[in-house]
């Protein structure tokens, strides 16, 4: 019994795609021999039937030999058996390749996004990180799930030929001929779709990025009246993409077209031949029974073999992709150090700014763009020049930083699934909802549990798209919570919430987070006026530190917060 999935995926071959298809096949080599093997003997027991039935005629029939003919029947009944049981075998094992290599592509691909964090959204959009894991993953199954059907298919043309030959030399040469000739026909036609693929991979890559920019957005789109703009932005992309997937399915009708269309004639020609032999004398009825079913059979393992090019090509221009993803490196390099990263206060150094350890300590900035800038340094996605605890962040690896630092920003998504798993994993409180609730009472999110009909069972859809933006900011609050990291950064925590529910969060925060360093970027008063220090950057530099009353003395701080609070009112 095997078990799935996988622990290891292993380090994949990304140079090319042609590597990458190797790497995988090679990865699951065993069931795709046991699938090949199974295709081969498959089409073989099915080619060899014809063998039989014209032996049974010629014998059994013509010869009326009893014996013979009962032979033969039982041979055809033997193969059939044969025939099927190795089928539904094929297409299990073929099944467990395209499962197997589309699961391990999603896999790889998702440890790259984990592993690439900012560095992703920087370099490719959200949608082409989506398609690269579901699209092309599937694709890339599906071509290494027809290597089944291309090798059964060869070895039965193999078995055909041989045949023939043997029978008549001149009928096998037209069929031998007329083989690669089709093959050759097929695979011209199709080199046009490679690159109509790719371009149409590409603009549904770019199209699928535009549904998520806008999905995200909806609301902020509609209330700033922006929604009819990007809506018919997204019409006319769409039809751009529309036009594409036509001149990829003309290409495509023309070689469905050409795999019914050349198989039949050299069906034709094989039969018309055998005919003008049967006639001369120079070939028996029964072999020509043989020929005909093989003229027949032989648009079978034809059609499957074209049908191989085809998908080997779409899994080659996923391959493409994601490999591209695949190869792709971090924007920063990971640190020699291991192991976990010390306690201590948190300094950066370009800013100033002195973070001591165990207090909370509220930032404020005189442009948003600062915060944005300062979050990024302190939780090391960008390099700076930031230490934790005298130890520089650069010389940690990127594990042990994003253990010890944890950035939650404003629009930080939720995931879907049951409330109490998408706010923290079953097993990182021993099983126990106690730490739950507690993180719920301090973001002031406990009612919205209370108010769903299963409480914490609630499945939450769209990523929790049918709650409001307050809901979400404050179940957001909550998850940071529960993962209680050494350093955690809030930026803009309660900037959705009303001014009762930010009172709130801001008393109960300070007592939960005690002993633990926090920073929280924010503008709110009633937030500053429960930091244990509040710092102020004025160009992104330390300008004054000290009490939230204290630093109303400074004109340009009094300004920020005034200027913010007369923005929100």
């Amino acid at each position: 019994m095997r078990t799935f999935p996988e622990p290891d995926h292993g380090e994949p071959d990304h140079r090319t795609p042609g590597r990458y298809l190797w790497w995988l096949a090679l990865r699951h080599r065993w069931t795709v021999l046991l699938a090949a093997g199974h295709g081969v003997v498959c089409l073989v027991a099915q080619a060899l039937i014809p063998v039989a039935v014209g032996a049974a005629v010629d014998q059994g029939l013509i010869g009326r030999d009893r014996g013979s003919l009962l032979w033969w029947a039982g041979a055809v009944f033997g193969l059939g058996v044969v025939q099927a049981a190795t089928s539904i075998l094929r297409d299990r094992a073929s099944l467990a390749v395209s499962l197997g290599a589309g699961y391990r592509t999603m896999a790889l691909v998702t440890r790259q996004a984990a592993r690439l964090g900012a560095t992703l959204a920087r370099r490719v959009s959200s949608g082409e990180a989506v398609t690269a894991g579901i699209a092309d993953a599937n694709q890339i199954g599906r071509a290494l799930e027809s290597t089944a059907q291309g090798c059964g298919s060869l070895a039965a043309i193999a078995v055909v030929a041989s045949v023939m030959v043997t029978v008549s030399w001149q009928l096998a040469l037209a069929v031998l001929a007329g083989v690669p000739l089709m093959v050759w026909a097929i695979t011209a036609m199709a080199r046009p779709m490679h690159r109509r693929q790719q371009e149409l991979r590409t603009q549904q890559g770019e199209l699928t990025a535009r549904a998520v920019d806008i999905a995200s957005g909806l609301r902020v789109l509609r209330g700033s009246g922006g929604e009819e703009a990007f809506a018919a932005r997204y019409r006319e992309e769409s039809q751009r993409v529309r036009h594409a997937a036509v001149r990829v399915a003309r290409v495509e009708s023309v070689l469905g077209g050409a795999r019914e269309l050349l198989p039949g004639l050299l069906m034709a020609l094989t039969v018309w031949i055998g005919a003008l032999f049967l006639v001369d004398g120079r070939i028996s009825a029964g072999e020509l029974v043989v020929f005909y079913a093989y003229a027949v059979f032989l648009a079978n393992p034809m059609r499957r073999l074209t049908a191989t090019v085809n998908l080997m090509i779409k899994g080659h221009v996923a391959a493409q992709r994601v490999t591209d993803l695949l190869a792709m490196s971090p924007d920063i390099a990971d640190g020699d150090r291991r192991g976990a990263a010390p306690d201590g206060d948190l300094v950066d150094h370009d800013s100033g700014l002195w973070v001591r350890h165990g207090a909370l300590t509220a930032v404020v900035c005189a442009k948003e763009t600062d915060a944005a800038a300062l979050a990024d340094r302190l939780g090391r996605y960008v390099d700076a020049s930031v230490t934790l605890g005298g130890v520089s962040l650069s010389e940690l690896s990127r594990a042990a930083v994003r253990h010890a630092v944890l950035v939650v920003p404003d629009d930080a998504l939720l995931f879907s699934g049951p409330m109490r798993t998408v706010l923290a994993p079953a097993d990182q409180h021993g099983g126990s909802d106690e730490p739950l609730w507690r993180a719920l009472e301090t973001a002031s999110a406990r009612d919205i549990a209370d108010a769903l009909p299963s409480g914490l069972d609630t499945v939450l859809s769209g990523a929790g798209r049918e709650l409001s933006g307050g809901q979400r900011q404050r179940l957001r609050l909550a998850r940071a919570l529960l993962a209680d990291p050494p350093v955690l950064i809030l930026v803009d925590p309660t900037s959705a919430v009303d001014a009762h529910t930010e009172g709130l969060i801001a008393r109960r925060l300070r007592a939960h987070r005690a002993g633990r360093t926090t920073v929280v970027l924010t503008h709110s008063p009633l937030v500053l006026d429960h930091a244990d220090y509040v710092v102020f950057l004025d160009g992104a530099r330390a300008a004054g530190e000290g009490s939230h009353a204290d630093l109303l003395a400074d004109a340009r701080y009094r300004q920020v917060i005034t200027r913010e609070e007369n923005e929100v009112a």
